[in-house]
C-alpha cells in the first residue's frame, strides 16, 4: 500500500468537518506594561515538565537555560517591557471573541504563530491558560487539564492557550469553553526533522548517541550517521525519544511509532476538531485564513519569523537524505499530505482571488511595520540585548532582532513584542495575569 494511494483513502472517507463562522469584533485596549520581577520557588502538585519545550526545548536543556539566567521567569537582564502594548482605551475582553487554543509543534514555525496571539491577547486583556509550571504543559506527557494553572481572579474561562503540549483532546476541551477554534501548525515532513535533530542533537537520546558515533567516525554529520541506522539509536521505550520519529504526529497525540488501525479515525478526529490546520509552506496564506476566523486587523497578524538558525547550522539535505528522512518519517508525511488537501480545500471555500489580494495586502502590512521596528535581522545571540535574546540550544545558534532606536514608548512597546522571544513574552504575560512569577520545577 502506497503513501499516496492511502492519503488518497483517507481523504476521500473522512468525514467533512464542522466549520464554525466566527465573527469577533476586536478593541485594542491601553496596557502598561507591569515590572517583572525576579523569581521565588512555588512548590505544587500539578504536572511537571519532563522533556522538550520552550519551542521544542528538552528539559535538560531548559534546566540548562535556567540555570545560567538571571531568572526563571522574567526576562533575562531586565525587569521592564517598556512602552504600551496597544493605542486603544477600550478595555475588557468583549465577551463574544472566540476563544483560541493553539497546538504548538515542534520546529514548524509555531512560536511565530504564539507571539501573535500573545499579542492578540494581551491587547484585548484575554485571559491565557498557562502551565502550572515553567513554559509547557508537562511535555512529553499527553496533556491533563491538572497541568493549566488557576483562572485568576475576576475571570471565568480561559481565552487563549498556545504554550507547548502533547494533544490529548478530551483533556484539552475540559479546560476550554465549547466555542474556542483550535488551531494548529505543520511543515514539511524533511525540514521539520532537520531541524528538530539541529535543535535537540544534545537533549534527544536517540539523536546524542548519533552525535557521538559521528564524532567517533571524524568524518560525518550527526544527522547522516543518525539516518544510516536510525533503529540501532532509537529506542521507542525511552520518554526522551519523542522527538526522535514522527515529531509532528507524536505532538498530535498520535501512535508516531508505526501504522495502526487507529489512524484514520484519528485523523478523522483531528479534522473535525481543528477548524484551521495551518501550512508553514504557505505560511502568509495560512494567516490571511485565521485572520478571517478571528476577524483581527491585518496589522495585527504582522510578524517576523523568530527562532531562525545560522546557517551553517542547517543540514544541507540532498536526494539521498531526503529518502531515507521520508522513510523514517513515513507516518509524518502521511499526516501532512493529508492536512495539505484539506487547507486547499478551505482555500477554495475562501476564494483563490479573494486570498491572493488578502495575502498581497498582508505582506505589504508586515513588510511596512517590519521596516518601522527593526533595525537589524539574523543577529547573532551575543550581541542582542538579554531582553530579545533567543534561548539558545548547545547544537544551534538561534539568531534574533535589534529593535531600531529613537521609536516613541508606543512604537517601542509594540516593535519589542514584536520580536520578544517566547520564554520572555510568556514570563511577562504571567507576571501579567497573575501578579507573581512562574512556578520553577521542583527539584526532587
Amino acid at each position: 500500500m502506497t503513501r499516496h494511494w492511502l492519503s488518497t483513502q483517507l481523504w476521500r472517507h473522512r468525514f467533512t468537518g464542522l466549520l464554525l463562522t466566527l465573527v469577533v469584533t476586536l478593541l485594542l485596549i491601553l496596557l502598561s506594561s507591569q515590572s517583572l520581577q525576579h523569581p521565588s520557588h512555588y512548590v505544587g502538585h500539578k504536572g511537571r515538565d519532563k522533556q522538550p519545550v520552550e519551542d521544542g526545548k528538552p528539559e535538560s536543556e531548559e534546566a540548562k537555560h535556567r540555570k545560567n539566567s538571571p531568572s526563571h521567569s522574567s526576562p533575562p537582564g531586565s525587569n521592564r517591557i517598556k512602552g504600551q502594548a496597544t493605542s486603544s482605551s477600550t478595555e475588557g475582553r468583549i465577551n463574544n471573541s472566540p476563544p483560541v487554543a493553539l497546538l504548538k509543534t515542534h520546529k514548524t514555525g509555531s512560536s511565530t504563530i504564539q507571539n501573535i496571539l500573545f499579542r492578540l491577547g494581551e491587547k484585548e486583556s484575554a485571559t491565557f491558560a498557562f502551565p502550572y509550571y515553567t513554559y509547557q504543559f508537562s511535555y512529553p506527557d499527553k496533556f491533563k487539564a491538572e497541568f493549566v494553572d488557576e483562572l485568576p481572579p475576576g475571570s471565568s474561562q480561559f481565552d487563549i492557550l498556545c504554550s507547548h503540549m502533547r494533544l490529548d483532546l478530551g483533556q484539552l476541551k475540559q479546560v476550554m469553553p465549547q466555542n474556542t477554534v483550535y488551531i494548529t501548525l505543520l511543515r514539511d515532513p524533511l525540514k521539520t526533522f532537520e531541524s528538530v535533530f539541529s535543535f535537540y542533537t544534545s537533549s534527544v537520546p536517540a539523536f546524542s548517541a548519533a552525535k557521538k558515533a559521528a564524532e567517533a567516525a571524524n568524518e560525518k554529520s550527526s544527522l547522516s550517521v543518525f539516518l544510516e541506522s536510525p533503529e540501532s539509536y532509537w529506542d521507542p521505550k525511552e520518554p526522551g525519544n519523542g522527538l526522535a520519529k514522527n515529531p509532528m504526529s507524536f505532538d498530535l497525540g498520535l501512535n508516531s511509532h508505526q501504522w495502526n488501525a487507529s489512524w484514520p479515525a484519528d485523523l478523522t478526529l483531528l479534522e473535525e476538531s481543528f477548524q484551521l490546520v495551518m501550512m508553514a509552506e504557505h505560511f502568509d496564506e495560512s494567516l490571511v485564513l485565521l485572520g478571517a476566523m478571528l476577524q483581527v486587523e491585518t496589522e495585527d497578524l504582522a510578524y517576523v519569523r523568530l527562532n531562525t538558525r545560522a546557517a551553517l547550522d542547517i543540514t544541507p539535505l540532498d536526494d539521498k537524505k531526503k529518502v531515507k528522512l521520508r522513510a523514517w518519517n513515513s507516518l509524518d508525511v502521511i499526516l501532512y499530505d493529508f492536512f495539505l488537501q484539506v487547507f486547499w480545500e478551505k482555500v477554495e471555500q475562501y476564494g483563490r482571488e479573494k486570498l491572493n489580494k488578502k495575502v498581497a495586502l498582508l505582506r505589504a502590512s508586515t513588510d511596512r511595520i517590519r521596516q518601522t521596528c527593526v533595525a537589524r535581522e539574523g543577529v547573532p545571540p551575543e550581541e542582542l540585548e538579554d531582553l530579545v535574546k533567543p534561548w539558545q540550544t548547545d547544537s544551534a545558534t538561534v539568531l534574533g532582532y535589534e529593535v531600531r532606536g529613537n521609536l516613541t514608548r508606543q512604537e517601542q512597546g509594540f516593535c519589542v513584542r514584536l520580536v520578544l522571544p517566547e520564554l520572555q513574552y510568556h514570563a511577562h504575560l504571567y507576571f501579567q495575569q497573575y501578579g507573581r512569577d512562574m512556578r520553577a520545577m521542583p527539584t526532587d
